[in-house]
């Protein structure tokens, strides 16, 4: 069993230590003291390049630094804080071969995994809309693809394929319906994808996972403070962001939820969240990206839902879980809700019209 005092005595800090946080991908434990810290075991499985994966957290960190000393703000609160370890490195590599990171906690602030109200949402979304702009003057050619073909999604479905043609445990058969639905929906697989290849997408930072859970909102205030989970920062479309943003936050059920008629899209969170994401971003905007905000969404959630089943396939490698058959109601969760985005797509668009009107 691991020592994490003994890892902790790498960096310079000295305290108990305990789990935190319920993330899907990497360990995450946090110090007792003032002031406290997150040490974070990263999955070096998912990401096999921590040196590169660090580097772009350390750069893209800097640089919203500056812009938030630049503003007067706190950067020590509305971003993360990288402590090295004794001996000056971004991270600790331990002989096992884990590697191990150190932030400053962020104190009198929370995550939500589903929000609690539609106003959440506006500064879940200000605050994913900030980010982007703190970051529009970044070179993105320095950043490392921690994930090669992480929001590819016609890459997604070719992977679903080849997990189905393996069934190297013996599931295709009993998921039948997912795989007839997942292939009916593909239809939709490579519209970002396309813009992207013509340039009428153009490539953005992007954090490119940003569930709800990734904003810290301040206790007593409930405003936004900052964006974490900076693993998967690299090159992409905004539309990844919008678009995975709203196939969480405004989601009505866990994504786990095993009733189904509890999932569907709340469009008054969906409302509230476009108003404060594109508060930040509007004047940026391609015409090609405001025509794909809506169908991002669906996109998105699409995506996830069969790399969802992808994982059930491959015998949950992938994410985590902690019980049987979790990823298989993740997925039914998901394709319900790509359902529900579908039909309300016109509305949708006519929201994203009127904010637009409105924040000329």
């Amino acid at each position: 069993m691991t020592d994490l005092k003994e890892i902790l005595s790498n960096f310079p800090v000295s305290t108990e230590i305990s789990l935190y946080g319920n993330g899907h991908i990497n360990d995450t434990y946090i110090t007792n003291g003032s002031p406290s810290y997150i040490l974070q075991k990263m999955n070096t499985k998912i990401f096999k390049d921590t040196e590169r994966l660090m580097q772009n957290v350390v750069a893209v960190t800097s640089h919203v630094r500056e812009k938030i000393i630049k503003d007067g703000g706190d950067p020590e609160r509305e971003s993360l804080t990288v402590i090295p370890t004794n001996d000056g490195k971004n991270y600790y590599a331990s002989p096992d071969g884990d590697a191990y990171r150190l932030y400053i906690f962020i104190k009198d602030a929370v995550t939500y995994d589903v929000p609690e109200n539609p106003k959440q949402m506006y500064e879940v979304g200000k605050a994913f809309g900030k980010f982007q702009k703190q970051l529009a003057d970044f070179n993105i050619d320095v950043l490392y693809e921690t994930i090669p073909n992480f929001h590819n999604t016609p890459k997604r479905v070719e992977n679903l394929e080849a997990a189905i043609k393996k069934d190297a445990f013996g599931r295709a058969n009993e998921v039948k319906k997912e795989i007839a639905f997942a292939r009916k929906y593909s239809k939709y697989a490579d519209l970002i994808q396309n813009g992207i290849s013509d340039g009428s997408i153009p490539l953005r930072v992007t954090h490119n996972d940003t569930k709800i859970n990734n904003v810290m909102l301040d206790l007593k205030t409930g405003k936004a403070v900052c964006v974490i989970d900076l693993d998967t920062v690299m090159p992409g479309s905004l539309l990844y962001d919008y678009g995975d943003a709203l196939r969480t936050g405004a989601a009505t059920a866990p994504e786990d939820e095993h009733d189904l008629s509890k999932m569907y899209l709340n469009m008054d969170c969906f409302y509230e969240f476009s108003k404060g994401f594109l508060s930040y971003t509007k004047d940026t905007l391609t015409k090609k990206e405001i025509e794909l905000l809506p169908l991002s969404v669906l996109i998105l959630t699409y995506e996830c839902g069969i790399r969802f089943l992808e994982d059930y396939l491959n015998g949950d490698t992938y994410f985590k879980t902690h019980y049987n058959k979790q990823n298989l109601y993740r997925t039914r969760t998901q394709f319900k809700l790509v359902k529900d985005i579908e039909s309300k797509l016109p509305d949708m668009q006519k929201i994203i019209d009127k904010i637009l009107e409105g924040l000329k």
